[in-house]
């Protein structure tokens, strides 16, 4: 009986235990990128890939079908700098022509480990500011695809968490078609050392996704900090600290003409916003003519956003709703939007702005009607003279806590 006993509980503890697989690093300038794959491959169920060392990345990482996979990224990840190699082999993504090195996909995944993914952006960004090629409204391109350095995709119930992120061709993180998933103590810095700026260097961004939380993080890039996407519900971010950002962006939406956007439940609290062209945003295109417009004409909706605790230092546009996105006046007056915005609200987004736009602290143009817009607690100032308040179709004016001017 005692030696029965043994042997359960040694069945149980091999039949329970989870599979590691430990990825060598190959060394010599070779590509690690197969022996990673490899990895996914043995360790898909109930396993657990460990990242320990250097590893230089060429191929790309296509690990799906994971099911309750734990990844220990405890040492750096770097993709390889070949810009003809990479653009058409990068894992083609539709939205705004987007691709990534890494497409990651499963259920229960846990992204852990202190270690660090390197996008080796400089490459990109130099050949970019030497031939911009940049797609459509700010989308990648087909001829010059930019990839994203981790993309959590077709996934449910993902965890990613204490992991750097340096140096991205373009988006740094890509929500796409998930649910559940968290991102908590990511540090982002995505800075040029070059006169060659960085474009396109979301921290974030979501497509397609629900239950999205994304807290406790560092950012530091020249675009949006977190930027909900098409289709993007039931969202948390909280507890950033965004430096040199394009804030934190609803949109942008409306884009394709016969495509319904909907961006609907999302909290955004207790950001700090520094040095950035917006704080707290709204994007969204105007109208088109054009049944196959790539430039506006989508319908849809904007509805229960709320930023709240929102600290603004330096920023141009401390608060902003644009319905007439990289569309033209003319174009808009003819044209409005059809992607409604309604029930947004900002309470206590509070600092200054940069001055940048004069003394305007707020500036929300809507070419269609918004609607339930309030405001409760604003203080930002700008740094001469008394803030003011551009306000154009907005229906609620009374549930603000500032009076509105009209656009010059």
């Amino acid at each position: 009986m005692r030696a029965f006993g043994l042997f359960l509980a040694l069945f149980c503890t091999t039949a329970f235990a989870r599979l590691d697989c430990k990825v060598p690093h190959l060394g010599g300038g070779g590509d690690d990128g197969p022996a990673i794959n490899a990895a996914f491959e043995r360790c898909a169920k109930n396993g657990k890939v460990v990242l320990d060392q250097y590893y230089s990345v060429d191929t790309l990482l296509f690990t799906t079908g994971l099911d309750d996979v734990e990844i220990e990224l405890s040492g750096t990840l770097q993709y390889t700098p070949d810009i003809a190699k990479w653009s058409p082999q990068s894992y083609f993504l539709t939205y705004q022509n987007a691709t990534t090195f890494w497409f990651l996909s499963g259920n229960n995944i846990h992204l852990y480990g202190g270690g660090t993914i390197d996008g080796n952006g400089q490459v990109w960004w130099d050949a970019f500011a030497a031939n911009p090629n940049a797609g459509t409204a700010g989308g990648s391109s087909r001829t010059f695809a930019r990839p994203i350095p981790l993309t959590v995709g077709n996934s449910t119930n993902v965890v990613v968490e204490d992991i750097t992120e340096i140096g991205s061709p373009f988006w740094n993180n890509f929500v796409y078609q998930s649910s559940n998933v968290t991102y908590s103590n990511i540090t982002i810095n995505t800075v040029s050392y070059s006169s060659s700026p960085t474009a396109n260097s979301d921290g974030w961004d979501i497509y397609r996704s629900d239950g999205v939380t994304i807290t406790n993080s560092w950012i530091n890039n020249d675009d949006d900090c977190v930027s909900f996407k098409p289709n993007s519900t039931n969202i948390l971010v909280s507890n950033l600290w965004c430096n040199g950002s394009h804030g934190v962006s609803v949109g942008s939406l409306g884009q394709y003409a016969g495509e319904t956007d909907i961006v609907a439940n999302v909290t955004v609290f207790n950001v700090s916003m520094n040095n950035a062209q917006n704080g707290a945003r709204i994007k969204v295109f105007g109208g088109n003519p054009s049944p196959n417009s790539t430039a506006g004409g989508g319908t849809g909706f904007v509805r229960n956003v709320t930023y709240a605790d929102y600290s603004v230092s330096n920023v141009d546009n401390p608060i902003i709703i644009d319905q007439c996105y990289e569309t033209s006046a003319a174009t808009c007056k003819e044209f409005p939007s059809t992607l409604t915005i309604s029930d947004v609200h900002f309470i206590n987004v509070t600092g200054t702005s940069s001055g940048k736009e004069k003394d305007v602290v707020v500036d929300m143009e809507c070419s269609a009607q918004c609607t339930d817009i309030t405001a409760s607690g604003t203080n930002i100032t700008p740094p001469s003279g008394s803030p003011a308040f551009v306000c154009a179709n907005i229906a609620s004016e009374s549930e603000l806590d500032f009076a509105c001017t009209a656009p010059a």
